[in-house]
């Protein structure tokens, strides 16, 4: 009796167990999915819309969720509506595993989507893995999210700071030569990775400093850069210590060359950190791969500036603005790629086989065996308070890959503005 009441308890187990799949592994149909119904799919996204990084990324899942509207009113994809959730972590790691928990085990996300930041995302990996939740085109260039037999379900967004580091570190040593070059980044993989970019070209740094994002003071940091005679001094910090550096280096006479990471470069952030000394950002080089917010006849700016003027309130357009639609525009077409009978497994094989085609600059580097994001980027300078591209966008690989022009043509957006299947 014993042994027949065990093996009944074990079948309704594995009963229970088929009716839960979440089509990661061959799930019959949409109605087993969680967050997907005939007439929705639900995915949601942790954000720093209050703490250290909140100036400038909090506008990035607006834009995001704006998007998502504007292709909702057009009909939504396989006719169904897209419903983003966004919680706030304050860019705190453990506020982020209690809010990305809570987007899977209460709310019952289909997918986690562009969730922002290093050291946060980088505590829900192992989670996401055992929960079987596609975690698309995270908002940070770690190379941690490329780690397909590791993490088979995470996807990289932003060209990876190796990749970038090497970029930025080769418009160094081309035009820059002979100059001291120092570094100051964040304590993390943000800041290690970009490093080691830089030192892949450039060889060790003269100086290196780092910056923990709990103690909004540079001064020390900036003060032993300029004590070790930095010429260029490369960054690798959000928004807010970019700002902090800038604005610190001219407090005690310090001018050198600021060479700064796509992520902390957007000038309408920066500038507004800066406050009236946001002239001090004259001159810096960074990088972008998206288009920027000041090229009035791009058509992605053009349809960009439409959908945030009739679906986003009309917010201040910058570059971070571009990003969260861009990365909106991304999973639209992974979406349309999955097919009407969505699964969890099928977008993970969507985005697997790429094929995209969008905004970027450059290419992006999905494969079976290659979860990163953008491949490459190209250089900005502020002229006028505005970045302006210049030269050639370049690809390369966090490995020893050359940097390398890009050449291809920029394709242009659809005529109504949603990527069609």
């Amino acid at each position: 009796m014993k042994r027949t009441a065990t093996a009944l308890l074990a079948a309704v187990v594995l009963l229970a167990a088929g009716c839960s799949d979440d089509g990661g592994g061959g799930s019959s149909g949409s109605a087993d999915v969680p967050g997907v119904t005939d007439t929705e799919v639900v995915v949601g996204t942790h954000m720093p819309l209050t703490g250290p990084a909140a100036a400038g990324y909090s506008k990035i899942a607006p834009a995001t969720k704006a998007y998502f509207d504007f292709v909702n009113a057009n009909g939504g994809i396989h006719g169904r509506k897209i419903s983003l959730k966004v919680k706030d972590d304050g860019y705190n790691p453990a506020n982020t595993q209690t809010v990305v928990r809570e987007l899977v085990l209460q709310d019952k996300v289909f997918a986690i989507l562009n969730g922002l930041g290093t050291p946060t995302h980088t505590g829900v990996l192992d989670f996401l893995k055992t929960n079987r939740v596609p975690d698309l085109f995270v908002a940070s260039g770690s190379r941690s999210w490329n780690q397909p037999d590791k993490y088979p379900g995470t996807f990289g967004f932003n060209p990876d700071y190796t990749v970038e580091g090497k970029i930025l570190a080769t418009y160094v040593k081309e035009n820059l030569a002979g100059k001291k070059v120092c570094f100051l980044g964040q304590d993390d993989d943000f800041g290690r990775d970009s490093l080691a970019g830089i030192e892949k070209i450039l060889g060790p740094v003269a100086a290196k400093q780092s910056y923990v994002t709990s103690n909004p003071n540079v001064g020390p940091q900036m003060g032993a850069l300029k004590a070790a005679g930095c010429q260029v001094v490369m960054l690798a910090t959000v928004p807010g210590f970019t700002a902090l550096s800038i604005g610190t280096a001219a407090k005690i006479a310090f001018k050198p060359q600021f060479v700064v990471s796509n992520v902390g470069a957007d000038p309408t952030t920066v500038g507004k950190a800066l406050g009236a000394a946001a002239p001090l950002m004259e001159g810096v080089v960074a990088a972008n791969y998206l288009p920027l917010t000041t090229d009035e006849a791009n058509p992605w700016i053009q349809l960009y500036k439409k959908v945030n003027a009739e679906y986003n309130g009309n917010a201040e357009f910058d570059n971070n603005i571009v990003y969260g639609m861009s990365v909106a525009y991304l999973f639209v077409q992974s979406l349309q790629a999955a097919g009407k009978d969505l699964t969890r497994e099928g977008i993970i094989d969507a985005v697997k086989k790429n094929g995209f085609q969008g905004p970027g600059l450059v290419p992006l580097r999905f494969s079976d065996t290659d979860h990163s994001g953008y491949g490459g980027t190209q250089l900005t300078k502020i002229e006028g308070g505005k970045a302006v591209f210049f030269g050639t966008p370049y690809t390369t690989d966090d490995k020893d890959a050359p940097v390398a022009p890009h050449t291809a043509q920029a394709v242009t957006p659809p005529q109504n503005g949603v990527p069609a299947a």
